[in-house]
This record gives structure tokens, C-alpha cells and sequence, in this order.
């Protein structure tokens, strides 16, 4: 499913085990088409590497994600070098649009891609700037649960690459297998 507005197509079906939502797509994936497409992205290395594909890919298979009841999408479709370039009511508008997809695919669980989509749509649940504990959270999306995970980015030097791992592989036990 393509949007019309967005920079790079939605992978959903009916069903999904999982739905990543990513903040917005950088400039090297809207270059080339692809989700998670900059050269220090760790996302695809991560779901081989968890366990929750079998196969190595790449950004430009991003497409077979449903093969194993995975699914991607933004919550901004704008394209941009970095996610300060972004505003509070973008998020807010992508949040409709995201619960609509939510509603209509009915995934098992909304996995966030980054702390900053979490303390933007539920900053009631964020509290302070302190960190927030990934995982499973109490927060749902059009009442599925959401796992927080960090960002995949190379930019993203908060958390070591085991933690993320950590993170993806406990994701991987609390959705269960296809």
C-alpha cells in the first residue's frame, strides 16, 4: 500500500504479528525507495540477527517483510535529513493516519521504532527526559499493545548494539512465532 504523501510505501497485511512504525523516512531511503536504507542503519541486521527473519535481507527487500508477518510504515511519510527537522502537529497528524492502518490491518503489536515516536504520542506515559525502559509498554494504538525499541539509525548513540539486540529479541518471545 502506497500513500500518496509519503516518501516510501506501507508493507501491511491483514494480520500482522508485528507493524514497526518508524519516525520518517532519512534522505538515503527516500533516494532509493527503500526503508532503513542509510549505511549505518542496523534494522535489518537486527531482525536476522533476532531471530525474527530467517533470511538475511536488505533495504531493497524490504517488500518480503510479510513473508514473515512483519510489517513497516512511518509515522511522518516526509523525507529529512534528521528527525529535528520534524514537528510536534506532524506527529499528531501521523497518528491519525497510523491508528486508521492500525484499525484496518489489525496487527498482534505495534512495535515503535525510537523513544523520541514514544514520548511523542504518549507524553503522558514518558514522564520527564529520562529514559524509558523498552519493551513491552502499557500504552496501546487503537487498543494494540505497543513494544518500544530504539531507533535502528547509526545516529542513534544512546543504546549499545546488544541492547538493541536485547530489545529485538525479546520482542521476537513476547509476539510469538508466524
Amino acid at each position: 500500500m502506497k500513500q500518496s504523501n509519503a516518501a516510501l510505501p506501507d508493507y501491511l497485511r491483514p494480520g500482522l504479528r508485528i507493524l514497526f512504525v518508524g519516525i520518517n523516512p532519512g534522505l538515503k531511503s527516500a533516494a532509493v525507495g527503500h526503508h532503513f536504507a542509510g549505511h549505518s542503519n542496523r534494522f535489518w541486521k537486527l531482525l536476522y540477527e533476532s531471530g525474527l527473519i530467517h533470511v538475511r535481507l536488505t533495504y531493497n527487500e524490504d517488500y518480503r517483510l510479510p513473508e514473515w508477518g512483519l510489517g513497516l510504515t512511518n509515522i511522518i511519510g516526509r523525507k529529512s535529513a534528521g528527525i529535528d527537522a520534524l514537528d510536534s502537529a506532524e506527529y499528531r497528524a501521523g497518528l491519525g493516519v497510523l491508528e486508521q492502518k492500525i484499525i484496518r490491518y489489525q496487527p498482534r503489536t505495534i512495535a515503535l521504532l525510537g523513544v523520541t515516536i514514544f514520548r511523542m504520542l504518549f507524553p503522558a506515559k514518558a514522564g520527564s527526559a529520562g529514559p524509558l525502559a523498552l519493551g513491552l509498554t502499557n500504552a496501546r494504538l487503537a487498543g494494540t499493545p505497543v513494544f518500544l525499541l530504539p531507533n535502528p539509525s547509526g545516529r542513534n548513540a544512546h543504546y549499545s548494539y546488544q541492547v538493541m539486540l536485547t530489545a529485538f529479541r525479546t520482542l521476537r518471545k513476547e509476539a510469538g512465532s508466524q
